[in-house]
């Protein structure tokens, strides 16, 4: 009796687990070499603040870059005050195959392609080997940038509009590549849309 018991108690608490997966594309970013903007609302007029998660010379171009966007949108923009704009600039190189600068030659032994003097980047998390798994998707097929955009409200916390972007891209023209995604992005920064990234050949 005890056992009918547990199965049937184990089989009624599958079933809400395996209705909550999501199916496929829903709850994930864009695929490589495509943009995604999710505008909960348009970007508000006032003074938008762009921070980096991560304090890298290839990040810092970028987010000035966004930073003279949002200007053009008539934001005054900062560092600090107003609404929060986080950003995110990722460049994945697996096979250390990005060319442009070594680490050594930047002044960061090991450091990624695009690195250069006054590079502050975050410091790696402890992370599991890299290998490959059947139930992971596959390596990128070469050096990928992705950016984030996350704009916060500062008076609530709450999330008003996010874009994500990648491109397969070598570390010499990154920062080449990381414009043209922002400048696709804010081409129309106020509706939902997943589109090209614009990435350069």
């Amino acid at each position: 009796m005890r056992i009918v018991v547990t199965l049937i108690t184990l089989s009624a608490l599958a079933a809400p687990v395996s209705a909550q997966i999501p199916g496929p594309g829903l709850g994930q970013g864009p695929a490589l070499g495509q943009l995604k903007v999710e505008a909960y609302q348009k970007i508000p007029k006032t003074k938008t603040a762009v921070q980096l998660t991560s304090d890298t010379a290839l990040a810092r171009n970028l987010r000035r870059e966004v930073m003279i966007r949002l200007s053009r949108r008539g934001n005054e923009v900062g560092f600090s005050g107003g609404n929060v704009m986080r950003m995110d600039v990722t460049y994945f190189d697996i096979l250390g195959s990005g060319g442009g600068l070594s680490g050594g030659a930047s002044g960061l032994p090991g450091g990624p392609s695009y690195a250069s003097p006054g590079d502050n980047p975050r410091m790696d998390l402890p992370r599991n080997k890299l290998e490959r798994r059947d139930t992971l998707p596959p390596p990128p097929p070469g050096p990928t940038l992705r950016i984030t955009l996350t704009l916060y409200a500062v008076d609530t916390g709450k999330v008003m509009w996010a874009a994500t972007a990648s491109c397969i891209t070598q570390g010499n023209n990154a920062e080449q590549a990381g414009t043209a995604m922002i400048d696709n992005i804010f081409q129309d920064a106020d509706k939902n849309r997943v589109a090209d990234a614009g990435c350069p050949l």
